[in-house]
Formats: C-alpha cells, sequence, structure tokens
C-alpha cells in the first residue's frame, strides 16, 4: 500500500488502493492509525469511443441499451443468457455469458480478463467467474461494503503509525541470514511467498505481476475526471489509467497518472495474483501440507497463504491470528 507524495499528491505506488470494509471492528483498527476520507470507488470503462459506469448497474445498461427501467434492463439480459446459453460452461467465457450474456462480456468482460491473467478466456476456467454483480439501480460505488475511504495522508502514513515503536529493518534478505533471523524471535511471521521458504521443492506456484508507468502532467489540473478508468479493449495494452489526485479530491494545478500493463510474473519480479487454477492449487496443496507443521513460523497474507486478500481481510485475519498466538503465549 506503500504511497509518495510528489506535488503535493499521493501516489499510489502498486496500484489503486481502495480501503472498504463490513467488519466494524477492522474499520475502527485502521481508524486508531489514519483519518479516512469519504471517497467511493466509482470506475468507468472505456471500450472504444464509449465510456461506461462500473460495476454493472442501471447506467451501465442504458449506456449499452437505452433502456430506461430494471424490467427492460432485466429482459435485455435475460434475452442473451437464453440465446448464449451453455448448460455446462466448460470455461470463463461461457460462464460470463450464461451470467450477463454477450453484450457485457464482450464489451467490459472479455479483453480485460484476457489482459489480466495473459489468457484467452476460453482458455481460463469457468470458477474463476462464479458470479458477477449485477445491479438494477442506479448505484455507481463499486463495493457494497458499509465502510469505504483512503487514508487522507496517503497509506505510508498510516503505516509508519502503525510500527510506531516497533524496530524496522528494511532491504533485508530473511533467506541470505535465515539461521540468524530465525533465532531473533519465538516465533517469525512470514508474508512471502510459500513455494520460495521451502525452496521450491515441489516446483514454483505462479502469479501475474504487474508493471507501472507513471506520468507526471504539468499543468494539467485533470486527466480524466475519475480516479479509475478501465481500458477493456484487448487492443489496448494496459488495464487502466490511475488518476491519483481523485482519490483525495485534490485540486493541485498538476496531475499524475499511472497505466498499469499486466505481465507474466518471473523470478525477479513482483508476485502480485496467485494463479487458482488446478494445476497450481494441487501444488499449493503439498507446500500446505508442510506449512502445518511448522511450529514456529506464522504464514500470513497473500503470498504465504497462496489466495487473494482485500486489505480488510488481511487485517482480520491478522487480528485473529494475533488474539489466538497472544492466548497460547499467556498460558
Amino acid at each position: 500500500v506503500y504511497t509518495k507524495e510528489v506535488a503535493g499528491i499521493h501516489v499510489h505506488c502498486y496500484g489503486a488502493h481502495i480501503f472498504h470494509t463490513s467488519n466494524q471492528r477492522v474499520w475502527q483498527y485502521v481508524n486508531h492509525f489514519a483519518a479516512f476520507n469519504r471517497y467511493t470507488n466509482s470506475p468507468i470503462a472505456r471500450y472504444g469511443n464509449c465510456l461506461y459506469n462500473l460495476p454493472f448497474n442501471m447506467n451501465t445498461f442504458h449506456q449499452l441499451w437505452g433502456v430506461m427501467t430494471p424490467a427492460e434492463a432485466k429482459k435485455k439480459i435475460d434475452e442473451q443468457v437464453k440465446e448464449y446459453y451453455t448448460p455446462k460452461p466448460a470455461n470463463l467465457e461461457e460462464q460470463a455469458i450464461n451470467l450477463v450474456g454477450l453484450d457485457i462480456y464482450e464489451k467490459l468482460i472479455k479483453g480485460y480478463t484476457e489482459k489480466q491473467w495473459g489468457r484467452k478466456c476460453r482458455e481460463l476456467p469457468a470458477f474463476i467467474i462464479k458470479r458477477l454483480p449485477v445491479r438494477f439501480t442506479f448505484d455507481n460505488n463499486y463495493f457494497n461494503d458499509r465502510y469505504q475511504g483512503i487514508p487522507e495522508q496517503g497509506y505510508t502514513a498510516m503505516v509508519a503509525q502503525m510500527v510506531k515503536g516497533i524496530p524496522v529493518q528494511l532491504n533485508c534478505d530473511y533467506f541470505s541470514d535465515k539461521k540468524r533471523y530465525d533465532n531473533m524471535a519465538r516465533k517469525i511471521v512470514f508474508t512471502g511467498m510459500l513455494d520460495e521458504f521451502y525452496q521450491y521443492v515441489y516446483g514454483h506456484l505462479a502469479y501475474r505481476s504487474l508493471r507501472f508507468e507513471e506520468e507526471f502532467l504539468s499543468g494539467q489540473p485533470n486527466y480524466q475526471g475519475n480516479a479509475v478508468v478501465n481500458y477493456t479493449q484487448y487492443d489496448i495494452p494496459f488495464t487502466r489509467v490511475i488518476e491519483h489526485k481523485h482519490f483525495t479530491f485534490g485540486n493541485q494545478p498538476d496531475t499524475i497518472i499511472t497505466r498499469e500493463y499486466p505481465s507474466e510474473w518471473k523470478p525477479g519480479d513482483e508476485p502480485y495474483y496467485p494463479i487458482n487454477d488446478e494445476r497450481n492449487q494441487n501444488l499449493y496443496k503439498q507446500y500446505a501440507k508442510r506449512e502445518r507443521e511448522e511450529k514456529n513460523v506464522i504464514f500470513g497474507g497473500r503470498l504465504a497463504q497462496y489466495r487473494y486478500y482485500d486489505m480488510d481481510q488481511v487485517i482480520e485475519s491478522a487480528l485473529i491470528i494475533a488474539e489466538r498466538e497472544c492466548a497460547t503465549f499467556s498460558l
């Protein structure tokens, strides 16, 4: 969640991070460390020269088909689903069309998904899209969670408060001196790559990575009018453009944008998204079996647990583990 300040703008260096949760305990916890603004995530999708609201809602359906009522929108979707329905969807494309029909799939899902995963939708398993959020209201709020916002002073300031008074060493390689680090404490919290921890004994787990192209636009106060614009055409290589100032309602005379390019992960890259296909899940289970046998290591987070976590889910998991460990320690 690292943010840097440039020309008074908090730049999200590793992609857009919007904090959202329905867990009151988690929300109260993060508010100990930062004041959050009222930012609501309402991304825009661009396909060709057309703009569409996300998530799929009545604004989207009106933009696609000119429909005016929920009944008209539902009828249109149902007609397309019925026409192209596949009884037993064998891939993501068939599953998505079964859920929302052909128009939404082709304009707002297909290209974006293929860029994100680096594979054709017909080559991706159907279970990746178990459901798609469809709203028959004019509500552009991407999340359904009760609480949502972004730290007013940026995430780096929030994390600084979290570790205040705690010794911190940066730019250290745990594996270069593992024995010394292991002897520093009764337990180690490991949030790195699980397969690396076990020296890839069963093979490499696969990830998707990201590359960011940042651009400072001097004298341009507003580039796209929204914090996040998704580019859903396959022939446009980036998936989205982030304009950072809009996360905090900035009125600076300049702006900063970041184009986000998905890429196949290779050693040395930052791993972002676990690839939850059958091959990788089976491989993870082999590592997880060894993980459960560890007595002095706590594995947490996206990489060590090989699962997609939102920020609030990471915090909730950490609080539960901390309570468990503290209870064990007191015994």
